[in-house]
């Protein structure tokens, strides 16, 4: 089969009306960088302070195969129960890393965990805030209840079910147990 010129251009003109109409709902949105805020000890005591809800918190680098395998599972738990729950995400890059790798790596995984990346005076002083059982190795998960209660603690890769699990216990009202009745 031969295709006229007029044939051609007519194709043409198709192709490119449909290209257009399939990439009109992203033309005009950018792709969001990722703000990632730098904090010290005395800011980290603020973030890791649950504002009345419970919050995860998840301790990382872009350099930690475990911590970028699991963030994808982060950003679906982020996505399910944020209006559930608080999350973070500490980087514990080089602070040179904070406008190039960590914002690229969280745009990747497109994030909208707020992040951090913490520079800190004196890692062992943090390590200890954070929690006498962590040695500083990565990932490190923290789940606290609404009244920052440490209820969760997690210092390797995540189990999605896991978390899921405990998001709900926390997030999920109980039923006051029904009045029992003596026989009469």
């Amino acid at each position: 089969m031969t295709w006229s010129l007029h044939s051609q251009i007519r194709a043409a003109h198709v192709c490119a009306a449909l290209t257009f109409l399939i990439a009109l709902p992203v033309l005009g949105q950018s792709v969001k960088t990722p703000t990632v805020a730098q904090v010290d000890l005395e800011k980290l005591k603020i973030v890791l302070k649950p504002n009345g809800k419970p919050l995860l918190i998840n301790f990382w680098a872009t350099w930690c195969d475990p911590c970028r395998e699991e963030f994808p599972d982060l950003v679906k738990l982020h996505v399910k129960y944020r209006d559930r729950i608080d999350f973070a995400t500490v980087s514990l890059d080089d602070l040179a890393e904070i406008k190039t790798s960590v914002p690229k790596f969280l745009r990747k995984m497109k994030s909208e965990i707020p992040a951090y990346l913490l520079k800190a005076t004196d890692d062992d002083a943090v390590i200890r805030y954070v929690s006498p059982d962590w040695s500083g190795n990565l990932p490190l998960t923290i789940i606290y209840s609404a009244d920052g209660k440490q209820v969760y603690a997690n210092n390797a890769k995540i189990r999605y079910a896991k978390i899921v699990e405990v998001i709900e216990r926390l997030t999920t009202p109980t039923l006051p147990a029904a009045p029992t009745h003596p026989d009469r």
